[in-house]
């Protein structure tokens, strides 16, 4: 990948929602959701505190993660819709 984040960012490919209800009814792309779950894919190496440390990032590359729906910010890199946040936005890791 040619993206490497900065300070306390993550960058995150988003996971694909299933485009079917439980009854069996289709929903067409124009209707569903943006996805609120996604990959780690790259991690930044951390947030400097006021004394200069560094804090390293909870989350690490291929972490399953759920984040806000309006979290970060979209960019397309070769092709591809990646997600760019901070590490605050994330609200859980999946286990």
């Amino acid at each position: 990948m040619s993206l490497r984040p900065l300070q306390d960012r993550v960058i995150i490919k988003r996971l694909d929602n299933e485009r079917k209800t439980s009854s069996g009814i289709v929903i067409p792309d124009s209707a569903a959701e943006k996805p609120d779950q996604g990959e780690v894919v790259a991690v930044g190496p951390g947030r400097k505190t006021p004394e200069g440390q560094t804090v390293a990032p909870e989350v690490k590359v291929g972490d399953k993660v759920l984040f806000g729906k309006y979290a970060g910010q979209a960019v397309k890199v070769d092709g591809e819709e990646l997600l760019v946040i901070r590490e605050e936005e994330i609200l859980a890791v999946f286990a």
